[in-house]
Order: C-alpha cells, then sequence, then structure tokens
C-alpha cells in the first residue's frame, strides 16, 4: 500500500467503527493473493472503502468519471487506486484497466449492477463484471453491504448512523466452459450467478 492508500485505509476502519459499528462477517473467506473480483452490491459512496476493508492488501476501484471534475478527488484518487468509468454504456477503456490489473495478479472491486441503489434492494446485475470475467478467469469473492443505504442513501445530503456490516461470501470459480459460446448471453448469466450468490449472504 502507498502512503495515501494506507492512511484512507485504516482512517476509514476506524471511522467507520466508530460511526457505524461496523464490522466484516467470515473475512477468513478472502482471497488474499493473487487476482481476485470483490463484487459487492451498490448501496452507498460508503461502498468502497468499507469493501477495501475486507483485504489485508491494496485493491484497485471503480469511480464513476464525472467525480474528476472534483480537482481534489482529481489529485487524490489515482493515488487511492481509483479507475475512472464512464457510466454510459460500456467504458472500453476502464475494462481493458481492469482486465490488465488482474492478470497482474491485482484485486479489483467491481459493482455488478452498475449504479447505487435507489431503494436498498438489489438490482439486476450487468453482463460488463460477466465480460471481465470470460477474459481473465479470475476468481470472484461476492460480498454484500447492509446498512450503507441507511447510513447514506442515493441522493442523501447528511450521514446517518445506522450500523454497516460487510458480509464475505465464498469465492466463486469460473471456466472457460462457462463461456463457451462467447456472447452476451453467457456474460449475463455469469452476472447473474454473481448476483444470485450476494443475494444469500445475510447477517446471521
Amino acid at each position: 500500500m502507498n502512503f495515501y492508500y494506507s492512511l484512507g485505509y485504516h482512517l476509514s476502519r476506524w471511522l467507520a467503527r466508530l460511526l457505524f459499528r461496523f464490522r466484516i462477517l467470515h473475512r477468513e473467506r478472502m482471497i488474499q493473493t493473487g487476482p481476485v473480483i470483490l463484487a459487492m452490491n451498490h448501496q452507498s459512496y460508503l461502498d468502497p472503502p468499507l469493501a477495501g476493508n475486507a483485504c489485508d492488501r491494496a485493491i484497485y476501484y471503480l469511480a464513476k468519471r464525472t467525480l474528476l471534475n472534483n480537482p481534489i478527488l482529481r489529485w487524490l484518487f489515482p493515488k487511492l487506486n481509483v479507475i475512472p468509468v464512464d457510466q454510459e454504456g460500456i467504458d472500453r477503456s476502464a475494462v481493458k484497466g481492469v482486465i490488465r490489473l488482474l492478470k497482474a495478479n491485482q484485486g479489483v472491486l467491481i459493482f455488478p449492477e452498475g449504479s447505487r441503489t435507489l431503494d436498498g434492494q438489489l438490482q439486476p446485475g450487468l453482463p460488463g463484471v460477466g465480460l471481465i470475467i470470460a477474459k481473465t478467469l479470475a476468481p470472484v469473492v461476492p460480498m454484500r453491504i447492509f446498512g450503507a443505504h441507511e447510513a447514506l442513501p442515493r441522493g442523501g445530503n447528511r450521514l446517518r448512523l445506522a450500523r454497516i456490516t460487510v458480509v464475505v461470501g465464498e469465492p466463486i470459480y469460473f471456466t472457460e466452459k462457462n463461456f463457451t459460446d462467447g456472447g452476451k448471453e453467457s456474460y449475463a448469466r455469469a452476472s447473474q450467478r454473481i448476483m444470485d450468490a450476494i443475494a444469500v449472504l445475510r447477517l446471521d
């Protein structure tokens, strides 16, 4: 971890525990070395740093490119391993960047739903994550966050002191056989498989 990432990592963990009684369940399931896709539902802007706390190493994050319009974030985000992405359609440059990172044995956090939920419920997965899996066959660790929507919902303008928990699921391994047709349908199936794995994760 570089200095900025390490500072953000420890500061976010400390603040999350202080403000949200943050906890991670089944952290032992996390793949801590080699390529891995962390696939989590998306409730809030709080999600990325809290998901990253499930890892002992630095991981990479996707964030919408428009956030870089802020000069402070434009300076800070590269130091925090943030990959800017256009949310309209498939951002091929961002996808290629993620594929390169996974092939270099890095970890990447991806939100299969693509955007934050409006009502706190799970949304359908998009085929983009399936494409990335097909190109890398990186293992996927499904994760589910609870409470972040209550703490900072989409469109909200202030934090609420709700308890936040991240539950880590069992890793999912894909093979070339999962993508024999090489088309969008196989990508969609892979994405749905991940969302199904996220959906069964519970707080108990």
